[in-house]
C-alpha cells in the first residue's frame, strides 16, 4: 500500500505503520487505546482522550530474531524499538466524516467489537470506511471480562455481516482483548505488525515532509495550529508548509505528547503551532526548505483528500426562506468538532424553521461573533468546548444574549431540538369530548337557554366550549354555564346521563339539535 511517488529504491526504508481505530461507540476503542499507551508510553505522559480524532505514537520493545536469522539487507533493524501510530476515532454517529478521513490516512485498521453486544450500526459503518479505504484490518473483540461476553456470538455477528474471521471460514485475524487486564493486547499488536510488515510500508527520510492534516484549531497562546501525520520524508522547525495553496511557516513542532521538537520523521503524528491561517482538516500538505522553494510549487499543489469537507463549506449562507429561521453562533475547539456539530445540527431543521449558521469558526466566543447576529431574533450561540471571552459576557449580557457552553456533541443537538420546538408554530385544534342530543327547551331569555337532553357520547362539564349542529349543519357556538342531574348541580355528566344545561348562545337551540362540546389544543 504505498502512498510514495519518484522515491529511489535504494533510499526507501520501512516505515512503522500508521493505524486507525474504529468501532460503535462505548465498545472500547478508548480504554484499549488508553492501555496501550499508558503501558508502551512513560508513565504519567498519557493524557486522556478527547472528542476528536487523536493521534498517538507508541513504542513496542525490538522485535527478538530467530537463531540462525541472516541480516542481509534487512532495513527494519531488528534490534531497534519498533513503533505504531495510533488514530483514535470516535463512536458517535456524527463524527462519520471523521472515521473517513482516519480510514483514507492509515495503513491499516482494528475493528473494535464488544464481546457484549456484538455488532451494531457504527460497527457497520466503520467497516464500510474501511472496506471503502482498501485498508487491511484486523478485529479486536473487547470487553472479553464482562460477565455477558460471548466470543462466539460476535464471530457469528460478523460473519452475518460478510466478515469471516480466521478459524471461522475466512482469513481476517482476530484477537479478544481485555483493556482492564491487558489479556490479549500484546498479541494484538504483534498481528499488527506482521500484517503491516507483509503490506511492505516503506519511505524516504531525505524527502521533504508530506502528509494529511487531521486536526485543526485556534487558541490565543499558540494561534492557529494543526495535527499532522507525515506519511513520507522528514519535517523541521524552520520547514514551509504549502497546504491548498497556501504557504506557512513551521514555527514550532511538538510531538504527540506536546513535547517540543526539532524534527519528525515518517509515520509520527506533530502537532504544528503559528499557522498564518487554519488548515483545513482532509487537507495534503507538502514541507519544503524555505519559503521560495514552496512558493515555486504551490501551482503543482495537490488536491486536498476528497473524504471530508470543511464545516464552513457546507454552512448556508442566510437566504431568504418562507419558513421561520433560527440561527445559530457554533464555535467549537478543533474542526474535526466543528465539522461534526454543524451537521449534526443542520440536519435539525425541518418543515416549518430552518437552522441557519450564519457565524461558525474554531476558538472562543468573540464579541464580534455575538455582534454578527445583534440584528437576529434569539439567536442560539453555542460554544463546544471553548471559553468565551470576558468582552463576550459583558457584551451578551448587555443584549440579554445567552451563551451556552457544552463538551457533548449531542447535548448541543438536544439544545437545537428543543429550540425548535418551543419555536415551531402552534395550531389550535378542536378536540370533541362530548355530544348532546336536544330534547327539550325549557325557558330563553337573550342569550341564555334552559334545556334538556341525553348525552350520546363522552361527557360534558360546566364551563365547556360548545357548538350546536341541526341537520349536519353549523348553528352557533355558545358555552355551558350550568350542568344539573336530577335538580341538582354537577360538574359534569357522561354518556348515558340525561341532564339540564343553561347555555350561552347568540342563536335559538331547538329540540333534536346536536350540542358538541370540544376543547381547544395546541399542535
Amino acid at each position: 500500500m504505498s502512498h510514495l511517488s519518484d522515491n529511489s529504491a535504494e533510499k526507501l526504508i520501512e516505515r512503522p505503520p500508521i493505524i486507525v481505530i474504529m468501532g460503535h461507540i462505548d465498545h472500547g476503542k478508548s480504554s484499549l487505546l488508553d492501555y496501550i499507551r499508558k503501558s508502551k508510553i512513560v508513565e504519567g505522559e498519557a493524557g486522556s482522550i478527547t472528542q476528536h480524532l487523536g493521534a498517538y505514537e507508541v513504542v513496542l520493545p525490538p522485535k527478538q530474531k530467530k537463531a540462525g536469522t541472516a541480516s542481509g539487507n534487512d532495513n527494519s533493524n531488528s534490534g531497534d524499538c519498533r513503533k505504531i501510530t495510533f488514530l483514535d476515532t470516535p463512536g458517535h454517529a456524527a463524527f462519520s466524516a471523521m472515521r473517513s478521513r482516519g480510514a483514507q490516512v492509515a495503513d491499516l485498521a482494528i475493528l473494535v467489537v464488544s464481546a457484549e453486544d456484538g455488532v451494531k450500526p457504527q460497527t457497520l459503518e466503520a467497516l464500510s470506511a474501511i472496506t471503502s479505504a482498501k485498508l487491511p484490518y484486523v478485529v479486536a473483540i473487547t470487553k472479553i471480562d464482562k460477565p455477558n461476553a460471548n466470543i462466539e456470538r460476535v464471530k457469528q455477528d460478523l460473519a452475518a455481516n460478510h466478515v469471516f474471521l480466521e478459524g471461522y471460514g475466512g482469513s481476517v485475524p482476530f484477537t479478544p482483548v481485555s483493556s482492564k487486564s491487558g489479556a490479549g493486547i500484546d498479541e494484538l499488536l504483534e498481528i499488527l505488525l506482521l500484517v503491516a510488515e507483509i503490506s511492505e510500508l516503506k519511505a524516504d527520510p531525505d524527502a521533504g515532509a508530506s502528509g494529511v492534516v487531521i486536526e485543526s484549531s485556534t487558541d490565543n497562546r499558540h494561534g492557529c495550529s494543526a495535527t499532522l501525520v507525515i506519511r513520507n520524508g522528514t519535517i523541521h522547525v524552520g520547514d514551509v508548509l504549502v497546504v491548498d495553496r497556501q504557504a506557512t511557516p513551521v514555527r514550532a513542532l511538538f510531538n504527540h505528547l506536546l513535547h517540543r521538537i526539532s524534527k519528525a520523521t515518517f509515520s509520527a503524528p506533530v502537532r504544528v503551532s503559528g499557522c498564518t491561517s487554519s488548515l483545513a482538516t482532509g487537507s495534503v500538505f507538502h514541507a519544503y526548505p524555505n519559503k521560495k522553494s514552496a512558493e515555486a510549487t504551490l501551482v503543482d499543489q495537490s488536491p486536498r483528500l476528497p473524504v471530508v469537507s470543511q464545516a464552513s463549506d457546507r454552512i448556508s449562507s442566510r437566504s431568504v426562506v418562507t419558513k421561520s429561521i433560527l440561527p445559530v453562533v457554533l464555535k467549537a475547539d478543533v474542526s474535526g468538532s466543528l465539522e461534526a456539530l454543524s451537521a449534526e445540527i443542520l440536519k435539525q431543521s425541518n418543515d416549518a424553521i430552518e437552522v441557519q449558521i450564519v457565524q461558525s469558526g474554531i476558538g472562543p466566543v468573540s464579541e464580534n461573533d455575538l455582534r454578527a447576529v445583534s440584528v437576529d431574533t434569539e439567536p442560539l450561540i453555542i460554544g463546544f468546548n471553548v471559553k468565551t471571552e470576558k468582552p463576550s459576557q459583558t457584551y451578551a449580557e448587555q443584549k440579554l444574549m445567552k451563551v451556552y457552553s457544552f463538551s457533548v456533541i449531542y447535548d448541543a443537538v438536544d439544545l437545537v431540538q428543543a429550540e425548535i420546538e418551543r419555536r415551531r408554530p402552534r395550531e389550535e385544534v378542536e378536540e370533541v369530548v362530548g355530544s348532546l342530543k336536544v330534547l327539550k327547551i325549557f325557558s330563553r331569555q337573550k342569550d341564555k337557554q334552559v334545556i334538556g337532553g341525553a348525552v350520546v357520547s363522552g361527557k360534558l362539564t360546566e364551563g365547556a366550549q360548545i357548538r350546536v349542529i341541526r341537520h349536519d349543519n353549523f348553528i352557533t357556538n355558545g358555552k355551558i354555564s350550568e350542568l344539573q342531574a336530577q335538580k341538582i348541580r354537577v360538574k359534569e355528566v357522561g354518556v348515558g346521563s340525561q341532564c339540564g344545561l343553561m347555555v350561552e348562545a347568540k342563536h335559538s337551540i331547538a329540540p333534536n339539535d346536536i350540542i358538541e362540546a370540544f376543547v381547544l389544543s395546541s399542535k
